[in-house]
């Protein structure tokens, strides 16, 4: 386990380093793009389910950086009332976990991801829309935040994965990103999977974890090259 400090706080974060490095941890000197795992409202309640996707981007030659970024507000899971309230407080540490991660040995500065789901989703758009080292969003069921929609601001290459079932965060939150990303002529794609919620299962869900392979490899891997 590693840490940060955010605002006075330490960040819990749990390193899975890219398949094929030449060590097992930080340190490594083969540089290989990285990618920040952001978890949703539930924080680590399903923490095994996150564990899991972050072996699986690993094994596809990125080292992940899982960040328990709640740890900022001392929370388990995110309290709904005070969600608006202490968003900017994430924001503000995902922001500094940015910054952790590119001074890393063995990771590649100019080719920085981030993998969200939901809440974590809505984190890194709000991080990428001022922050031009994130060079690619995979977005699991997020919704764009509100003020993000107001302004508009240019987003790196997006996937957008959501259920057209999802009754937490609507399908049109992904529609109203798609339209974003297509009015700035930016690199997109998106799957829409029928019969699926929030969170996405069974076939669906390694269909995704296929897209998530190809798309970052498009956009991290071919920049690192």
């Amino acid at each position: 386990m590693q840490s940060f400090t955010s605002g006075g706080q330490q960040i819990a974060v749990e390193w899975f380093a890219a398949s094929g490095s030449l060590t097992t941890g930080l340190g490594s000197s083969s540089a290989r793009p990285a990618v920040l795992l952001l978890h949703g409202a539930d924080g680590l309640t399903y923490a095994d389910g996150y564990r899991l996707a972050a072996r699986t981007i690993a094994a596809s030659g990125y080292h992940v950086a899982f960040v328990h970024y709640l740890d900022r507000t001392g929370d388990q899971r995110v309290a709904y009332a005070r969600l608006r309230q202490d968003f900017p407080q994430w924001t503000e540490t995902i922001r500094d976990a940015v910054s952790w991660l590119v001074d890393q040995p063995g990771g590649d500065a100019r080719t920085l991801g981030i993998v969200g789901l939901s809440l974590g989703a809505a984190l890194a758009f709000a991080i990428a829309a001022e922050e031009p080292r994130v060079r690619a969003i995979v977005d699991y069921s997020g919704p764009l935040p509100d003020e993000l929609a107001c302004q508009r601001p240019r987003l790196p290459p997006t996937l957008i994965l959501h259920g057209a079932s999802d009754r937490i965060v609507p399908v049109s939150h992904a529609q109203a990103i798609e339209r974003l990303l297509r009015e700035q002529s930016t690199p997109y794609e998106i799957k829409i999977y029928e019969g699926q919620g929030h969170g996405l299962t069974g076939a669906a869900q390694f269909d995704a974890a296929a897209r998530v392979a190809r798309f970052l490899g498009q956009h991290l891997q071919q920049a690192s090259s």
